[in-house]
């Protein structure tokens, strides 16, 4: 599996944390990471001239531009992304078909989410109650995240998996009806907003992974 990981502007200082937990976590299980993340900030505080071609500041919005563009292509087949409070991660990834992100909090979260709702992306908060022994929870998120196949439901009991991923497949048609085409949607949007999400961490995750031409070249023609 391709996991990616994203994160913004206000928690960039906590990429090597969140980074080196997922990957002690998931490449044992022989996954490959791919840190597409903002870089750290140049300054402690929140400047215009802290941020350059080589560390752009990206915000929850470019999170949703990026997961949309990395799962929709095939170039990561899941997303672990985050941002002070979790909620405008996870609402911005979930702005998108083919996108479904889960709120994690702590373990059970993750797993849960992942047997009963079957999705392929998950939001931490970084900021909101990221205290004394935070590495410790998010370290175990990766495990019940990523330990078991998912999809299998719960609780275990007989026609629980199939009702439930019955309805996960349902609400994937769901968005893809009540929403735009994904190049529609991506074409409709502030064209300023989609070039700023496309970073030289994402690039490099893009293109060495994506299956879709149409995805490819709109990004090639957005990147100029």
């Amino acid at each position: 599996m391709k996991i990616a990981l994203l994160n913004e502007f206000s928690q960039a200082w906590k990429n090597d944390i969140v980074l080196r937990e997922l990957k002690d976590v998931v490449e044992p299980m022989g996954h490959t990471v791919y840190n597409t993340a903002m870089a750290k900030p140049l300054v402690a505080q929140d400047v215009p001239e802290a941020y350059t071609e080589e560390n752009p500041r990206l915000t929850y919005l470019h999170l949703g531009i990026q997961a949309c563009l990395l799962l929709n292509s095939g170039a990561a087949d899941f997303i672990v992304t985050g941002c002070g409070t979790g909620q405008g991660a996870m609402m911005a990834l979930n702005a998108f078909p083919g996108v479904v992100c889960g709120y994690c909090i702590e373990p059970s979260d993750a797993y849960l989410f992942l047997q009963i709702n079957n999705g392929n992306a998950l939001s931490i908060p970084y900021a909101k109650g990221f205290g004394w022994g935070a590495e410790l929870n998010i370290h175990t998120i990766f495990e019940k995240a990523f330990g078991s196949p998912k999809g299998m439901g719960y609780p275990n009991e007989p026609g629980r998996k199939e009702s439930q991923n019955r309805n996960a497949a349902l609400l994937n048609e769901m968005k893809a009806a009540a929403g735009k085409p994904v190049l529609e949607g991506l074409k409709a949007i502030d064209p300023a907003l989609v070039k700023g999400a496309l970073t030289q961490r994402f690039l490099d995750c893009f293109y060495e992974g994506c299956k879709c031409d149409e995805l490819r070249a709109f990004v090639e023609e957005m990147a100029k």
